[in-house]
This record gives structure tokens, sequence and C-alpha cells, in this order.
């Protein structure tokens, strides 16, 4: 098993963890078993928006910051990564996954203030008297978080 130190070094994001090359999803109780082991750790920080395994973070994280962009910037983001990685794999990825976008992807992305949001925003609020939450709605407040962050180190 890696120590924490360990695991900083080999930072990865869920997507280059769940995809498999060529876009194979890593089965729902593998990735429920991987993110088991990535919370057991004193510390660690996961991006990621996996809503069938979200409550596992949920539980074990301290504190959880809720970026909500509105739609119009993760529409403009998702196609502006998509033209930024043509016939590449980002470094965020797992091997093997060309950069694509399909139509499925965009209506996620365009529903998900009705379908997801709502979901994540009530969970939030019934764990807010046991975490710290925090939600950044705009630009500016993530700029002035990542600022603030900074400054403490």
């Amino acid at each position: 098993m890696s120590s924490d130190n360990d695991l900083v070094k080999e930072a990865k994001h869920l997507d280059s963890i769940f995809w498999k090359p060529g876009w194979i999803s890593t089965p729902k109780n593998e990735q429920r078993d991987v993110q088991e082991e990535l919370v057991s750790h004193d510390s660690w920080i996961i991006d990621g928006n996996y809503g069938g395994t979200i409550d596992i973070r949920f539980q074990a994280a301290d504190t959880i910051i809720f970026i909500d962009l509105s739609r119009w910037i993760c529409i403009i983001r998702v196609l502006k990564r998509r033209f930024q990685y043509r016939n590449k794999t980002r470094t965020d990825m797992a091997e093997g996954c060309e950069e694509r976008i399909s139509l499925e992807f965009l209506k996620w992305v365009w529903e998900y203030p009705e379908k997801q949001k709502t979901k994540i925003l009530g969970k939030l609020r019934w764990l807010s008297n046991e975490k710290e939450i925090i939600i950044l709605k705009t630009l500016k407040d993530v700029r002035e978080f990542v600022t603030n962050v900074e400054l403490l180190k």
C-alpha cells in the first residue's frame, strides 16, 4: 500500500483511473473499491463528479468544495477542451482515450443544473452541520479561493 506522500506523487484524476484505453469504463464495484482505498488515507483531494460514488467522498471528506458555474461556461469549456485536445489524450485521462465529444455528453452538461445539481445541493445542505461546505458560483469566486489557498502555503 502507498503512503500518503506516494499518492501525492502519483496523483491521478478519477477519469484516468476509471476509463481504460478506448473509453472502456471500469466496473462500478471497482470504482467503489478504488475510492474506498483513496479516502482511507489521512489526507487527500479528489476532484470528480462520479455520482454513483459521490457518497463515499462526501462521507469521508472534512471539506467539500462545489464549483457551481453556469451551464454556458461549462458548455464553452467542454467545446474548448475538445478543440484544444483534438486527436490527443489529455493528461488527466487514461492513455488511449482521445478527446471526444458527444451529443449525449453535451446534453448531460446542459441538464446538470436540473438533474444533478439539485441532488448534490440537497446532500450538501444535509452535511453542512458536520462538514465545511464551500460553494463557488463564479469564476471570480474560484480565482479568489485559489489565491487565498496559495496565500496559506
